[in-house]
């Protein structure tokens, strides 16, 4: 049997328009006790995705659960991206079982959606659980992702996979996005989120930049 390859996308690759990304308990109080991963890296890689979701009006929920009695506020890093959007405030630790969260998976009406948040083996395998259970082709950003302990985060990653989600980066969100440096209208944003919240890779860009004016974009 003979394959031609074609110049086109996988259709597993996420793109700005084909998906709805949630964001689950971005908390004070649930940011506490996640040891799974720096608290300082898990603001950094929010903001990240936060900022790329923005930069290409990716329909993005905001979900809290018990904010003004138990939990606290949502981190500013993801407020900051989205200004004046409601956070959808939740008694069930299972977000899918909120009707007004699904209300509005509804209203968006995307078939694929990227789950991140805290913590992963209660806030994030819950969801992505449920949505698949329903028909959903479910994604979550493991290292936007935290829970009580390395154990208790990778044994929820395993159950995930297993259950047919797709893990992503938080940085890998972003580039996939973007996927095409020659996509102009984009570009400007990607590389600044790169810049600022991409660690290594984005002083590898301001570097560029700076030294040589280099532009990825542009043929070697």
């Amino acid at each position: 049997m003979t394959i031609t390859a074609t110049a086109t996308p996988g259709k597993s690759l996420i793109s700005p328009t084909d998906h709805t990304l949630v964001l689950i308990d971005f908390q004070s109080q649930m940011a506490f006790a996640t040891k799974s991963i720096a608290a300082e890296v898990l603001r950094n890689n929010a903001a990240l995705i936060s900022q790329a979701a923005k930069a290409f009006d990716v329909p993005t929920i905001l979900t809290t659960v018990a904010e003004k009695s138990f939990s606290g506020p949502m981190f500013d890093e993801i407020k900051e991206a989205f200004p004046g959007q409601a956070m959808l405030d939740r008694t069930s630790m299972n977000t899918w079982e909120d009707a007004a969260v699904i209300a509005e998976i509804n209203r968006i009406g995307k078939t694929r959606i990227v789950f991140a948040g805290l913590w992963t083996s209660v806030c994030i395998v819950g969801p992505v659980a449920s949505a698949i259970d329903q028909g959903f082709d479910a994604y979550f950003i493991a290292d936007a992702c935290g829970d009580i302990s390395p154990e208790a985060h990778e044994r929820a990653v395993q159950r995930m996979v297993q259950l047919g989600a797709k893990p992503m980066t938080a940085l890998q969100y972003l580039l996939e996005l973007q996927r095409d440096w020659a996509r102009s209208e984009t570009y400007a944003a990607t590389t600044g989120i790169a810049r600022k919240w991409g660690g290594a890779y984005g002083l590898g860009v301001t570097y560029a930049k700076t030294m040589f004016g280099a532009s990825e974009g542009q043929h070697g």
